[in-house]
């Protein structure tokens, strides 16, 4: 299942995707009977459960269960408003690591352990936003398309055998980075959390339609040219080791966001560099929940 924040006629709900189509959750619950239904996706990631969870699944294959066509709809990022930053994490693919030194915001070679930060996203941006950025703040914004991991019950000191049941589902992120920022302040938050630079969606896939551990392909293209394109079995640390590590001494809670790291082909590592320009449509690509897309506009 695909789970998606969206609007329709200026008002903001939860919905399940379906072929072309959405089914708003008020229907789903009717049919459930539920009397005191989530109206938010993180209202709704607490609510679920395998049971719930199968009785949606029922409702949703029903006949005559009413749906809305997707091009009626604005997909917005499916949690727009986390209830924490994001977590993240750098340099988690080899061949990023390396190309990566170069840009002199980051250690020389391959971690040897998880390199975390976090990011503000106040609000995540959906598909067909705009990045934006003036250029008298930045020069260098980049793309990161990354899987990102969405936690489905509080946990805390995971052990890496039980990753996978505290995860809820996976959804794309662009983790979009002001490189001069992000090497003028050595710590990187401030040039990861510019207003509009962290477009997430355009859905959640739930993790029972994600094999594990997970191996998807994972691609970004600026107006149509390939820049980064590998799969996430490429990760230096992989979902249940950073669930594990992460939670040693904090505690993980529903609705927080991992956002895993990228692929090498970021616009910093090509000689000349790429950055992002006025006009840009950026398209974040990951196999099985589907492509991000947004337009880059600079402000005056």
């Amino acid at each position: 299942m695909k789970f998606l924040t969206y609007l329709y006629k200026e008002k903001e709900s939860i919905g399940i995707l379906k072929n072309n189509s959405v089914i708003d959750f008020d229907n789903i619950f009717k049919n459930m009977g539920e009397k005191n239904p989530p109206k938010t996706m993180l209202e709704l990631i607490d609510y679920l459960d395998d049971s719930k969870l199968n009785i949606i699944k029922e409702c949703i294959d029903k006949k005559g269960i009413e749906t809305i066509p997707i091009n009626n709809i604005k997909i917005e990022a499916p949690i727009p408003y986390p209830r924490r930053n994001v977590f993240c994490l750098g340099k988690n693919y080899i061949e990023h690591a390396r190309e990566i030194k170069i840009t002199r915001i980051a250690g020389n070679g391959i971690p040897e352990v998880p390199i975390y930060f976090t990011k503000a996203a106040s609000p995540a941006v959906g598909t067909v936003d705009n990045i934006e950025f003036s250029r008298k703040i930045t020069n260098q914004v980049d793309y990161e398309v990354e899987l990102a991991v969405i936690i489905g019950k509080d946990g805390k000191n995971i052990k890496k055998e039980d990753a996978e049941e505290y995860i809820f589902g996976y959804t794309i992120i662009n983790d979009v980075s002001a490189r001069d920022l992000q090497g003028k302040h050595i710590q990187w938050f401030k040039g990861k959390s510019l207003d509009t630079f962290c477009p997430m969606g355009p859905y959640i896939i739930h993790k029972t339609e994600v094999p594990f551990p997970v191996n998807l392909d994972i691609s970004c293209t600026v107006n149509g040219e390939v820049r980064q394109k590998s799969n996430t079995k490429n990760l230096i640390f992989d979902i249940p080791y950073i669930i594990s590590d992460l939670s040693k001494g904090i505690t993980l809670k529903t609705g927080d966001i991992i956002s895993t790291g990228t692929p090498s082909g970021v616009g910093m590592g090509f000689t000349p560099i790429k950055v992002l320009k006025q006009g840009d449509i950026v398209e974040c690509s990951i196999e099985k929940i589907g492509t991000l897309v947004n337009r880059v506009v600079e402000l005056h």
